[in-house]
């Protein structure tokens, strides 16, 4: 679907924009009705750590795989998602997983993250790579049933976007969002980054929106502490020395070495 001349190659390739997913997860799920959804999909009662994992390897095989398997993987988000629908009983509003505003806020949620950690941990794009990414991922959202019409179409106003969600007043911290928080305070054994998770969650709540910052509990002086500007700033310093075995996600890697056979 891109390729390796692609911004969404460039920037979803990182382990540190990877990090970033983090946050986009905790303003998704600060969505009544996001949360909801996830809910009965029945992300939670069983082996909830593996269920995120199995959904990062299906969107990075849209982004990394060939066009047959993209398809197929956004195939199969689509078939999950064709059943999700019900009445939230916090806000007794319904929710439907194809409802174009939902798919818009996650959509928005994982654009804003990635360009975000990458300018935060690698700092490689300028503003026309950045837009680039954004109109790369606008594919991406057609795939999974957001029409292009619905998103807006420069990365200033996707941030405007955003800045209406948080001061709309649609966004609140359930306990279904709490318990969703468990992901990261107490994950599993053989989850993968597990020894960094700690780190990895106190970036997610520190970059995010104040009101939602605050919303989940972090009280605003922590987010603009001393230690985090500087473990952001020593991890886009020490990022390019690292191996590309860690530097680079696997299905990146993978990708790369398939085009060097072809060619």
């Amino acid at each position: 679907m891109f390729g390796p001349d692609s911004v969404s190659w460039q920037v979803h390739g990182e382990t540190t924009v990877l990090f970033g997913g983090a946050r986009a997860l905790l303003m998704q799920a600060a969505h009544p009705l996001l949360i909801a959804a996830a809910r009965e999909t029945g992300f939670y009662r069983k082996n909830p750590w593996q269920r995120l994992e199995r959904t990062l390897q299906l969107t990075y095989a849209i982004t990394f795989g060939t066009t047959e398997e993209a398809t197929r993987a956004a195939d199969h988000i689509n078939e999950i998602h064709r059943s999700v629908h019900g009445v939230d009983e916090v806000t007794g509003r319904p929710y439907d997983a194809f409802d174009h505003d939902l798919l818009l806020w996650v959509h928005a949620c994982l654009v804003d993250s990635a360009l975000l950690f990458e300018r935060l941990t690698v700092g490689r794009l300028d503003n026309d790579g950045r837009q680039r990414f954004h109109e790369e991922q606008m594919v991406v959202a057609e795939m999974l049933g957001l029409p292009p019409d619905r998103i807006p179409p420069s990365v200033p106003e996707l941030a405007e976007y955003i800045d209406s969600m948080v001061t709309s007043g649609t966004l609140r911290v359930t306990d279904a969002a709490r318990d969703f928080l468990t992901l990261f305070a107490n994950p599993p054994r053989d989850a993968t980054w597990r020894p960094i998770l700690r780190l990895v969650a106190w970036w997610a709540f520190a970059t995010l929106p104040p009101p939602l910052s605050q919303e989940y509990g972090v009280r605003p002086r922590l987010v603009r502490t001393a230690g985090l500007r500087a473990s952001l700033a020593a991890l886009r310093v020490l990022r390019p020395v690292l191996p590309t075995r860690v530097r680079r996600i696997l299905p990146a890697q993978q990708a790369r070495q398939r085009v060097h056979l072809l060619r």
